[in-house]
């Protein structure tokens, strides 16, 4: 888990990069010499940008399913080391190990070569665990659910056990990790963009790998979809349910860092308040918002042409002033109802308590 997260760590800068070179190519391919580009910040390299950065993390992701699925062929598993299929049985198990432990036993191999004795005894031991652990019904449906990690868990004797060892030692702390995570990262702005998703996806790979583990036969997934299309258009050998596994999760965090890319190029919605917390509402904001930038400009522009006979008259300019103050004051300020009862209330007031004969 902390491996993954840690080979996908680098990518975060990755995107940025190939798409500013991959942009420059861009335009030297469909701008003629001598025509302008567009200038970055501007609606149109913006959006251009933004195309190409998808595309860059979406190659990205595929390459990255590819890669995956690569090494887990590189790895191979039992069935590709004894050359026979899942579906193969006990005693065509045992008869295929005889065959090529006649071919490859490290007796038939001379001694003088020390590198090529050891491999061969490498290969040998390799060979016997695969016949061991496939000719015994308990330790093949741990392997084929595990992989080669059962091979270490000595304790293990019935299904059970295996079941209650691999999720202690790899599902458990993955998905409670993964959840944790997820859920403190949701209280900021950081996993706000695609969040559903991000849930959706760990909760579909805890049902597959959950499905996985504990079916005694094969996932659909697996021997409906995936196998038969692999062995019918592709040379690739069929995969077995750990290895399913270990695709999806790969896929899954390849998604989790692809969305938080991705997240980036949209644009964010507005923080909604108490006050304005209807879509209709914010609309009415934004909508007042431009009217009184506009409406601001606008007096501002005004003022500037009402000025300009003053240009460089710095007296005239400060006169002219007082005499805007003065006129707002005693026509907009004074004039204004509720000013002129406050201003009442207070003088009447400031008589209370006046001696006799005084004006009033």
């Amino acid at each position: 888990m902390s491996g993954t997260i840690l080979s996908y760590a680098g990518w975060a800068f990755l995107p940025g990069l190939v798409t500013g070179w991959l942009q420059s190519v861009y335009y030297g391919i469909t701008i003629r010499a001598g025509e302008p580009k567009p200038q970055p910040g501007s609606q149109r390299y913006l959006k251009h940008r933004r195309t190409i950065q998808m595309t860059v993390i979406i190659a990205y992701l595929l390459y990255t399913l590819y890669e995956a699925d690569y090494w887990v062929q590189q790895q191979g598993n039992f069935y590709q080391d004894l050359a026979v299929s899942p579906e193969a049985g006990e005693k065509v198990i045992k008869s295929r190990f005889r065959r090529l432990a006649a071919l490859y036993h490290p007796d038939k191999v001379s001694t003088e070569d020390p590198v090529a004795h050891s491999a061969a005894e490498a290969y040998f031991v390799n060979l016997k665990s695969a016949q061991d652990t496939l000719s015994d019904p308990v330790k093949r449906f741990a392997y084929e659910r595990f992989g080669p990690d059962v091979l270490k868990w000595q304790n293990c004797k019935t299904i059970r056990d295996y079941l209650y060892t691999g999720a202690q030692s790899s599902s458990f702390p993955l998905y409670v990790g993964s959840g944790v995570c997820l859920v403190i990262l949701s209280f900021t702005s950081y996993l706000q963009w695609g969040r559903f998703w991000r849930y959706l996806a760990l909760a579909s790979l805890f049902v597959l790998e959950f499905h996985t583990i504990t079916r005694p036969y094969y996932p659909p997934l697996l021997t409906k979809v995936l196998n038969p299309f692999l062995t019918t258009f592709t040379t690739h050998a069929p995969l077995v349910p750990f290895q399913l596994v270990i695709l999806a999760r790969k896929a899954t965090f390849t998604l989790f860092i692809a969305l938080s890319q991705l997240g980036n190029l949209f644009p964010q919605p507005p923080p909604t308040s108490t006050a304005f917390s209807s879509p209709h509402d914010l609309d009415q904001l934004a909508r007042f918002e431009n009217t009184a930038k506009t409406t601001e400009v606008e007096a501002s522009r005004l003022i500037a042409l009402d000025m300009a006979p003053f240009a460089g008259d710095e007296v005239g300019q400060k006169e002219l002033r007082g005499r805007i103050k003065e006129w707002l004051v005693n026509n907009t300020i004074r004039s204004d109802p509720e000013v002129r009862n406050a201003m009442g209330r207070a003088m009447g007031k400031r008589r209370l308590g006046a001696p006799a004969g005084a004006r009033p």
